[in-house]
């Protein structure tokens, strides 16, 4: 390594310890690499000043990361195998290849969540002393050390959601706040905004002025959770586990440990919640244990959120009692419990219990959302599910008899046969679409060949047939359980392009 000795490394990193997974199929965990110093402070323009980053991975994380370190005065190398990335303006970009000197001669790699740690030019650079740090962490080290709380939240479904809720529980109470991380927003342009002096953006295509912004929720992946550097949010949820990411943590075993560090790493006095009773997400499987002087509280259980009907009762915090639900706008028992999580951490972080209006939130884009339409259909974008046990919550929360998009570029070992009991039990109707359209359809129709399944090849199609076979006032929900990449960017992008199809369809009358 080659930086200033003002630039030496940091000792007193936390210690998330090693998770004791007892499964040979996982991933071995990844150590804790000792930082720079200087990256645990507030920023500065100019403090990096002398350090060579090698930021690896492109996607937006990466540009965010590399613009907030330029601004910091790092020298910066922007790194990935794609070819197509843009440039970034004042690094240096090796696009369409890895060099080795790029890794071993960096004073630090920062990596976006898209790159395995354990990939191997990653796992050599750190044998050869070079640290590493995801950018959520690299973002969340500099806006600790200015005192911003972090609320973080986590888990296979509905964590877009939640932080979706939280941010506008807070906004309701006068706690301006950012709402980002793996939703939207990459940290780092915060941490950018700040270094700037800039008005910090709330995720929401908004500004909070200069000194009004009081937290950011942030919605972290396992992914990130990998190098999550000095992270240590406030209060932390880990939503539930169902299987996803195998493919990189190797069971459902690794899978947890990588949610569950989330909880080892929270800030004195902070609050960490579990659902109860879930085989995985258990606190004795916490890696390295609960952060000390941390709270557990349990989503189904006390102290933390229990349910009575549509009325959810905290207890053990801060601001104990109940909050009614029952006016939440958003459909789905799910959409509940998300809000009530929501609630319980917005509560931890100073909003009064009272002031939390649930029938103002609203929804999610491309989660469960009503799309505008004049063909006297109702359409409904569930793009974000790009799971199974996502599409199965969608599922949850359209009417009886509603015609189902499914497909897309499935994931390695996804069942779709366990979609079929909720979509025989609703009486719906399938169309399959996309790369893996027809696996689905067969897997469907092997496990029922009762069940009404219709095969297209692209989206498009998907919702030509959709808009053809329904009749006046039915549901068409896209809930593809798979991911976009077949097609689309991303399950944004997808679910734009469904909202474009549905507005270009003619009403009833001027078909032919």
């Amino acid at each position: 390594m080659s930086a200033a000795p003002s630039l030496a490394p940091n000792t007193g990193a936390p210690n998330t310890g090693a998770p004791n997974t007892g499964a040979p199929n996982s991933p071995a965990p990844v150590a804790e690499d000792h930082l720079p110093a200087v990256i645990l402070g507030p920023g500065a323009p100019n403090d990096l000043a002398g350090l060579k980053v090698t930021v690896v991975g492109m996607g937006a994380s990466g540009q965010a990361a590399a613009a907030l370190l330029l601004a910091r005065g790092a020298t910066v190398t922007c790194t990935d195998r794609g070819a197509h990335h843009p440039p970034v303006p004042g690094a240096r970009c090796v696009f369409g290849q890895h060099d080795e000197d790029d890794f071993y001669g960096a004073d630090l790699l920062v990596v976006s969540p898209g790159v395995p740690a354990h990939s191997p030019l990653l796992a050599a650079a750190a044998a050869r002393g070079v640290p590493r740090i995801g950018e959520l962490g690299l973002a969340a080290a500099m806006l600790q050390a200015r005192g911003l709380p972090l609320l973080a939240i986590t888990g296979t479904n509905g964590k877009s959601t939640t932080t979706w809720f939280c941010a506008q529980l807070l906004d309701m109470a006068g706690l301006r706040c950012f709402r980002g991380g793996n939703l939207g927003t990459p940290l780092s342009t915060l941490a950018l905004a700040l270094l700037r002096g800039e008005a910090a953006p709330d995720g929401a295509g908004g500004f909070i002025e200069n000194g009004a912004l009081a937290a950011a929720v942030v919605e972290v992946s396992s992914y990130q959770l990998e190098l999550p550097g000095p992270l240590r949010p406030l209060a932390a949820a880990v939503l539930n586990l169902t299987p996803d990411h195998l493919a990189r943590h190797g069971d459902m075993a690794g899978y947890a440990a990588a949610k569950l560090r989330l909880l080892s790493r929270l800030a004195p006095e902070g609050l960490a919640l579990l659902p109860a009773g879930d085989p995985h997400l258990r606190a004795d499987a916490i890696p390295g244990g609960l952060s000390a002087g941390a709270h557990l509280h349990l989503l189904g259980g006390a102290p933390g959120v229990r349910f009575e009907g549509s009325v959810a009762w905290l207890s053990g915090g801060r601001d104990d009692g109940p909050v009614d639900l029952s006016a939440l706008p958003v459909p789905g028992r799910h959409n509940l419990e998300n809000a009530a999580v929501a609630i319980a951490l917005a509560v931890h972080a100073g909003a009064p219990r009272a002031r939390l209006e649930v029938g103002r939130l609203l929804p999610l884009a491309h989660r469960l959302q009503a799309v505008p339409s004049q063909d006297g259909l109702r359409w409904v974008n569930d793009s974000k599910a790009t799971n199974i046990d996502a599409t199965l919550m969608g599922l949850g929360g359209v009417p009886a008899g509603a015609l189902v998009l499914l497909g897309g570029e499935g994931k390695e070992g996804a069942d779709y046969r366990l979609l079929l009991p909720t979509l025989r039990a609703g009486g719906h109707r399938v169309i399959c679409f996309g790369r893996d359209g027809g696996l689905i359809a067969e897997a469907l129709q092997t496990g029922d060949p009762a069940l009404d399944v219709l095969t297209c090849p692209g989206l498009k199609a998907a919702v030509g047939a959709a808009a053809a076979r329904a009749q006046p006032g039915q549901t068409v929900l896209l809930s593809p359980a798979c991911a976009s990449f077949d097609e689309f960017r991303n399950f944004e992008h997808r679910g734009e392009v469904f909202a474009a199809l549905v507005a270009a369809l003619p009403p009833p009358g001027a078909r032919a």
